[in-house]
């Protein structure tokens, strides 16, 4: 052997290669001709994924990409034909390259390391003029053994090499996108164990079997988004047999995959959550059958809060023979249609009734409702002949179950009026916040008070009917518009099969669903405000009660009418420049049918809800502009023309238009959840400045003006009845003989 320099040896490297490859994409088709033909194979630096991750909702299946296919990157890659070493420099033998040298070939690629026998054999570096590069093992002028291949872009192969091509196991790292692979490979192509990391962070993931570049077989994949699926895969797709888990929704299928989605036998659970983020023991799991990612076929549905449905599923909704098991051991058994049971109507046809899973809604039994909405109806079903009882109670229960997620709705949104946000937002009903509900629907409109509807509804003859703290479970709001329903509408459905059915129906479409939650009043109308104003609420039903107990002792019911109301202004004298009698009569005739007719107005009897509302309408007028220290005997001694007598007479048109006034004021404070939602954030600083504004002036009238006013005009009455002074007038909270004809 000899060292020899410059000779000018010719070397033919002939062979087949593309210009370009992406980096991020499967290899294409490769052959293993060998190096003789100057074979050399390009990387691919990583893998398109086409699959999609599925995102759930709690009812339905939505194919959902998780994870977004890597860029297409280009690696520029050289092509070799017939290169011819222009100059050698190392050692030789017999006049040929033989040991370690350096080549330089046309074109400006170079070779480096050792020879054998003029070829390239043993470890060296072979770099092409555009900047790639191998280095590692050669045999016989061609790649083979370990080696690493390197990208002017940064991109990088390192491992076995067999014919100049990936085979066996290596490492794969992607510079353009951060895609890395470590694994087997098979003739260029991810073959066989291997795993693939999408992005630097390596937080998206596969680890698992692979057929010519295609996830295939078993694996594991992590999505960007924190799901994993493990299982079976076919051509980058989840098929087969596989569990997938959506952590952030708190749900997992297992079973049958085809395509990327769900097809077949499968399991999906859902997992409840609280507002907080904790996290319930109980979940909503449905087994059965999935058609390209839908409930379809037959299965069974397990409800969380203890209801099943078994039977026929179609695109995601209960559809065909099914059997709906309730909570409380009710069934039903029959036909479905879109998601809705197929139940009787008023007319002795099958008509579609929403179904609501979380509840007992229809049992096989003598009751259509579950525990919780059992009708206290009696005294109705009383005035129907006896052999029809039966199937009118069943067609009133008819009537609720197709309203029955509407009507839940209301009884919630009711029962939070007046209290303080809280985590779970359940409250039970007030008789206070039933009366709101019925104003609300305008059902004093109907000739029928809040006073007659309490008489109506009682159950227990000994009860307290007008007491605004009774509870109201929902039963007893369904059972009151029932009953409602019927008093006000029989004559109009006295020709209906169902009497009661259709009453309620009338009174739900026409009255109640087109007017509940657009609360209206001084009380409810401003959510903040009613939590303020209960603070004077216990105090004022004692007075309200004081003032009911006086017409009590004169053989009237235990309530007040409107007419009582205004002499109970009159006699604890605050009525003045500001608080006029007609602006009283305003405030008091607002939500009346017809506040032009006075004589039927203020003959109308009052609850609770309305005394105290006429008192917080009342605060607004009296206290405009009035500062926090205003003395409490100012109030006291206050006299006027219109303290100081009888009433005097207003211009009808006055009054008229007054009322008009307050009515509009009225009118305009309710307003609905959509509204208060899109104008949530609208004026913040001045909304909490009028409300403090108006937190104060509720503050004086009561402390400084109606309390103190009730409590002196008491005391005066206590000792005047005491003393039985000769002569003495006693001034009363009812009006007298004169004052009633007036």
């Amino acid at each position: 052997m000899t060292q020899g320099k410059d000779e000018k040896k010719t070397t033919t490297i002939s062979g087949k290669h593309e210009n370009k490859k992406k980096c991020g994409n499967a290899d294409p088709e490769q052959t293993a001709e060998g190096w003789e033909k100057g074979k050399l194979v390009s990387c691919s630096g990583g893998l398109k994924v086409n699959s999609a991750d599925v995102d759930l909702n709690q009812t339905n299946l939505h194919p959902a990409s998780d994870e977004q296919p890597e860029h297409d990157d280009i690696c520029e890659l050289p092509t070799l034909f017939n290169l011819t070493i222009q100059r050698y420099e190392g050692e030789t033998c017999d006049g040929q390259s033989h040991g370690e040298g350096v080549a330089c070939f046309e074109g400006g690629h170079m070779y480096k390391g050792m020879f054998t026998k003029g070829l390239m054999n043993g470890a060296g570096v072979f770099t092409w003029a555009g900047g790639m590069k191998y280095e590692g093992e050669f045999v016989c002028n061609i790649p083979m053994g370990q080696g690493a291949y390197t990208w002017p872009n940064g991109s990088s192969y390192t491992g076995e090499v067999y014919n100049g091509i990936r085979h066996g196991t290596g490492i794969h790292k992607c510079a353009i996108n951060g895609v890395s692979y470590r694994g087997q490979w098979d003739q260029g192509k991810r073959h066989g164990k291997g795993v693939v990391y999408y992005n630097p962070d390596k937080t998206s993931w596969y680890k698992g079997d692979w057929v010519k570049n295609n996830r295939e077989g078993l694996g594991e994949r992590c999505y960007p988004s924190g799901n994993i699926y493990s299982g079976e895969w076919k051509n980058n797709l989840r098929h087969g047999e596989g569990t997938m888990r959506w952590l952030k929704l708190g749900q997992q299928y297992v079973g049958m995959w085809q395509d990327g989605v769900q097809h077949g036998r499968g399991t999906h659970i859902w997992i409840l959550r609280r507002a907080d983020g904790s996290q319930y023991s109980q979940s909503n799991r449905y087994t059965g059958d999935f058609v390209q990612g839908q409930r379809h076929g037959l299965g069974t549905f397990y409800y969380a809060g203890g209801a099943i449905y078994e039977g026929e599923w179609k695109n995601n909704k209960k559809d065909g023979k099914g059997k709906f098991t309730f909570k409380d051991g009710h069934v039903f058994e029959g036909d479905f249609v879109d998601d809705q049971m197929m139940t009787p109507n008023l007319g002795g046809n099958r008509a579609p009734t929403p179904l609501c899973g979380a509840f007992p809604l229809l049992g096989s039994d003598s009751s259509a409702l579950g525990p919780d909405m059992a009708l206290n109806i009696e005294c109705l079903l009383d005035k129907i002949p006896e052999r029809k009882r039966d199937t009118e109670r069943k067609q009133v229960e008819f009537v609720i179950l197709r309203k029955d997620m509407e009507l839940r709705s209301i009884y919630s949104f009711y029962s939070r009026l007046g209290h303080a946000h809280s985590l779970d937002n359940t409250f039970l009903l007030s008789r206070l916040q039933l009366w709101r509900l019925l104003k609300d629907c305008h059902i004093h409109h109907h000739d029928i008070t809040l006073t007659q509807i309490n008489h109506f509804i009682k159950e227990d003859a000994t009860a307290e009917i007008h007491c605004p703290f009774t509870p109201m479970t929902l039963r007893r709001l369904l059972s009151c518009l029932v009953i409602v329903a019927y008093h006000i509408y029989n004559k109009d459905m006295v020709s209906q099969n169902y009497l009661l059915a259709a009453c309620l129906s009338k009174l739900i479409t026409d009255d109640i669903l087109p007017n509940a939650k657009n609360v209206k009043g001084f009380l409810f109308g401003e959510p903040h405000f009613s939590v303020v104003a209960g603070n004077y609420m216990k105090r004022c039903w004692e007075v309200y009660q004081v003032c009911c107990s006086v017409h009590a002792a004169l053989g009237d019911d235990q309530t007040m009418t409107c007419r009582h109301m205004l002499w109970m202004f009159k006699d604890l004298r605050l009525l003045d420049d500001k608080l006029t009698t007609a602006r009283l009569l305003k405030i008091i005739t607002a939500e009346c049918r017809d506040p032009n007719n006075l004589s039927s107005c203020l003959n109308l009897e009052i609850t609770f809800l309305e005394f105290f509302e006429v008192l917080l309408g009342c605060a607004e007028v009296k206290c405009q502009g009035v500062s926090g220290s205003l003395p409490v005997r100012q109030s006291l001694s206050r006299s006027n023309t219109e303290t100081s007598g009888d009433l005097p007479e207003i211009p009808a048109q006055d009054i008229s238009q007054s009322q008009q006034d307050v009515k509009t004021k009225v009118d305009k404070q309710p307003r609905s959840a959509e509204y208060k939602e899109e104008h949530k954030g609208e004026g913040k600083g001045m909304q909490t400045r009028g409300m403090e504004a108006k937190n104060q002036t509720v503050h004086q009238f009561f402390y400084h003006f109606f309390f103190p006013a009730f409590d002196h005009h008491q005391l005066v009455t206590k000792n005047m009845e005491e003393d039985k002074l000769p002569g003495g007038r006693v001034t009363s909270l009812k009006p007298n003989q004169s004052q009633m004809q007036q």
